[in-house]
């Protein structure tokens, strides 16, 4: 067997991790990831029947039986990752119709997978059915976004255009826009429903005075989603106040989508 720790997919989360926080997103515990692998990217590395111990979901993902998923544990800090991975990321299968999940690898010190496994869990189902080629959840918690939440309009609609209209990118990165849920409590499956019903229409789902939900086809796409409305957030929130003598408009939109060849999200653009 390779040397799971130069596995591609986990040098590549180490390195996501270890961005993020440095990017100020994921402070102290805060913030998961969960990268779904296919069988044949992890049986180079690791004996897939040789499970070290069974750890209950609490909910059901029948659609999600048999995938295997590298997780961050709970009550990890992102900035141990690089120095640790083994203690701080875990490599599951998700068996018995999503209500157990097998420990292939990690969790070297008896811990478990982020609190947030059944959001992660049912929004990779709900993406899946949309897209089949995304294998990325990623939750954090970046400032400027979390600050919007607290002085802007929650409704989805108009929190996507003032998003679009901070910069010119935003409509060509995220033209599917942000889908905004109230302030509900963490951890519960109750946010991981109403976060996997919003994800069937966006990839990205921002939990008020909270963070964010990101999902895509990898590692690098689903971070640069979440950068690129972090930093139109950035900018909304330096000019908030002030008297606003100019923007991108609907039309200028309209042209951007056509030139790099989106969809903006039916009904967000003014007739």
């Amino acid at each position: 067997m390779k040397n799971i720790l130069n596995a591609p997919f986990l040098v590549e989360m180490v390195r996501t991790a270890t961005n993020m926080y440095s990017h100020g997103w994921d402070e102290r515990n805060g913030g998961n990831i969960s990268l779904l692998l296919n069988e044949a990217d992890v049986a180079g590395y690791l004996d897939v029947n040789s499970v070290i111990r069974e750890i209950p979901t609490g909910f059901d993902a029948p659609t999600l039986d048999g995938k295997y998923f590298l997780v961050t544990g709970t009550g990890k800090y992102f900035k141990n990752v690089q120095y640790d991975p083994a203690q701080n990321l875990g490599l599951i299968r998700v068996t018995n119709g999503g209500k157990t999940a097998q420990l292939l690898w990690g969790y070297s010190d008896g811990g478990k997978f982020t609190s947030e496994l059944p959001a992660h869990l049912m929004s990779h189902a709900a993406r899946l059915a949309v897209n089949l080629d995304s294998r990325v959840v990623m939750h954090c918690h970046p400032a400027n976004l979390l600050a919007m939440t607290y002085v802007h309009d929650l409704d989805t609609r108009a929190f996507t255009r003032t998003l679009w209209q901070m910069c010119t990118e935003c409509i060509v990165v995220f033209p599917d826009g942000v889908n905004v849920l109230p302030w509900m409590l963490c951890g519960t499956n109750e946010i991981g429903e109403a976060t996997a019903q919003q994800m069937h229409t966006a990839r990205l789902v921002v939990w008020a005075q909270h963070g964010i939900y990101g999902a895509g086809k990898d590692l690098d796409e689903t971070f640069g989603l979440i950068e690129t409305a972090e930093k139109a957030a950035e900018i909304y929130m330096k000019i908030a106040l002030l008297p606003r003598l100019n923007t991108i408009t609907d039309d200028q939109m309209r042209q951007l989508a056509r030139h790099f060849g989106v969809t903006p999200r039916e009904g967000f653009l003014s007739e």
